[in-house]
């Protein structure tokens, strides 16, 4: 059955027609169809002329069936299996400008300038024979002003190169391994955002929404273009893609990545993702020289204007590396963390946990080999080390499982939580806590900042962040208290309260009281102090009470009074680590997040 036009007879009356012989040719809707004889035999009478319009079930001729000979067979044309169709070699010539090979000036730029090619990236850091671009052949919206010719060699793939590969698939199975990858490419138009990049940029974080994969972006860029010339004339009210980036936030991980210059439109993507990574020569800023000279703020030189210098200790950025090689490998590692864990794992001596913290109470010591030598061998990746000195935070593994960790650094203000220490440690826990990541807490802490210079940053607002956040988190989470846990400081990081994470256990040194000793001494012994008129003895007594007070708050001292679930060995730590764990029902990460949102900050 078929309704369509006749458009070729190729049989006449009283013609002998053998069976799969060719009579008629019809069209349907741009489709032609063939009408074959199924039978032989003689025909009798037409009942279609050529341009005729026929419709289901009228007929188009009779034959009388006769023997008028054998079966007509079509010739089989062999299949010339290396025979490229016309339509297919023009796709191949227009794939070719994709390629760095045959883009060699383009090339020559990039690594004049120390910098990887997209394509160099791709390749790297995607496993091979598993990357599937999306819009490769897009061009700039520029046909009004430039041929399709020059369009076609000069903006392949609009600047912004988009698909999904595997990453880290030697680790992880494939449902794991998939990311999506986009990259702005420098060698067009200095990697500035186009219209139809957006519109690639879009498509691909809907797909990482509808698949809940994890995105990496490499961001080098100047920012928005101008000199595009098709579409609508909506333009800039009208893109939609950080709408799309920021409903991916808290849903999907994103790591941004950027070398070079990073402006406007470039950086504000680059700010939406979770985790920043930069190389040591990047600059990142909403607004390049020329931007913040036509706007009359004066004039500057490309590197006084967001360099690492400035943006790491500021915290914009979570990792400093030196070269886009270094990227890469940071970008993988990261990612890992999200993907789960993994089967190879080797430890140091943990005994070495015993020695690392001083026998004299003020001792400082270093909180990142506390931290090397709990976690599996390479597996530390600390984020934003230059801001918040006061705290540490840092990506680690214990017998292959990922662990979001966080400590005070004695090294700085001793540890105190401050206002840049608290944001930093809040952040950190919303990230682990939407991708179910379990926290480490490692708590060494004199209590909260004080004085009137810390004061003027906002702590109160700032330090109540840890509050805030740690009582509500989901993900497992688990407490160490190496030193010093004292007073509201030590409850905040420990994520609300001894009793808030699965264990709260606490090393043999460790102290834990209200406030500081000295200055619990002096207040609540002021009188009777000031009743002794000898200073010596005055001096002696004072000792005397200093040494009880911190008598009562030792570790067996608060362990006997169930402050906290038990003290324990140092060489323990990782133990009790591993085997909380094996407590937790889900202790994997999710593949697609549970948080509404999170703070970029």
């Amino acid at each position: 059955p078929l309704q369509g036009t006749v458009t070729e007879i190729h049989i006449a009356e009283g013609d002998r027609v053998r069976p799969g012989q060719l009579l008629f040719v019809m069209s349907a809707l741009k489709m032609e169809h063939v009408v074959k004889a199924e039978f032989g035999g003689v025909v009798r009478q037409l009942n279609v002329a050529v341009g005729e319009v026929v419709y289901d079930a009228h007929p188009l001729a009779f034959i009388e069936p006769r023997e008028v000979g054998e079966r007509v067979e079509e010739a089989e044309e062999g299949v010339a299996i290396d025979h490229v169709r016309p339509s297919l070699q023009a796709l191949f010539d227009r794939r070719k400008f994709l390629f760095d090979e045959n883009r060699p000036a383009a090339v020559e730029r990039r690594h004049s300038r120390n910098r990887r090619t997209v394509r160099e990236n791709i390749e790297q850091l995607i496993d091979p024979d598993t990357w599937v671009e999306y819009g490769a052949l897009a061009l700039a919206g520029q046909s009004r002003k430039r041929s399709l010719e020059e369009l076609i060699w000069k903006t392949p793939a609009d600047g912004l190169v988009a698909g999904i590969g595997s990453v880290n698939g030697e680790l992880f199975e494939a449902g794991r391994a998939r990311t999506v990858f986009i990259s702005y490419d420098d060698t067009v138009f200095a990697g500035t955002q186009g219209g139809r990049g957006h519109d690639k940029t879009d498509r691909m974080m809907e797909i990482c929404n509808e698949l809940s994969l994890p995105l990496i972006f490499h961001c080098e860029g100047a920012g928005g273009r101008s000199g595009d010339t098709d579409g609508s004339g909506a333009g800039h009210p009208n893109v939609r893609t950080w709408e799309k980036m920021g409903q991916l936030s808290g849903t999907v991980p994103m790591i941004g990545v950027t070398a070079g210059w990073c402006y406007a439109g470039n950086a504000a993507i680059l700010g939406v993702t979770d985790i920043i990574i930069a190389t040591e020569d990047a600059l990142i800023a909403m607004g390049g020289p020329a931007t913040i000279e036509g706007g009359g703020m004066g004039a500057f030189l490309p590197e006084e204007v967001g360099p690492m210098s400035d943006l790491a200790p500021a915290g914009s950025v979570d990792i400093v590396v030196k070269d886009q090689d270094e990227a890469i490998a940071a970008s993988k590692k990261c990612l890992s963390y999200f993907q789960g864990s993994i089967d190879a794992w080797e430890a140091e001596d943990q005994r070495l946990l015993r020695h690392i913290i001083p026998e004299q109470r003020g001792r400082a010591f270093d909180i990142r080999e506390v931290i090397r030598l709990l976690a599996d061998k390479d597996s530390v990746l600390e984020l934003r080390p230059e801001f918040g000195l006061s705290a540490v935070t840092a990506f680690v593994r214990i017998e292959g499982h990922p662990f979001g960790l966080t400590a005070n650094n004695n090294a700085f203000i001793g540890g105190a939580i401050d206002s840049d220490g608290s944001d930093k440690i809040a952040r950190f826990w919303q990230l682990c806590d939407a991708f179910n990541i379990p926290i480490i807490a490692l708590v060494d802490t004199p209590g909260m900042m004080v004085g009137p210079e810390v004061e003027k940053t906002g702590l109160i607002r700032h330090c109540s962040r840890l509050f805030v956040t740690g009582v509500n988190l989901k993900t497992p989470r688990f407490c160490v208290i190496l030193r010093g846990g004292y007073a509201l400081g030590a409850l905040s990081v420990m994520t609300g309260n001894s009793r808030a994470p699965i264990f709260t256990v606490a090393w043999p040194q460790s102290e834990h009281g209200g406030m500081n000793m000295e200055s619990g001494v002096l207040l609540s012994n002021r009188e009777e102090l000031a009743r002794i008129d000898d200073v010596e003895e005055r001096a002696a007594e004072y000792q005397r009470l200093v040494d009880q007070a911190y008598d009562r708050i030792s570790a067996l001292s608060a362990a006997s009074r169930f402050g906290f679930d038990d003290v324990i060995d140092p060489a323990e730590t990782r133990r009790w680590i591993a085997q909380g764990l094996l407590s937790v029902p889900n202790p994997e990460p999710l593949r697609r997040g549970r948080a509404q949102f999170l703070d970029t900050w």
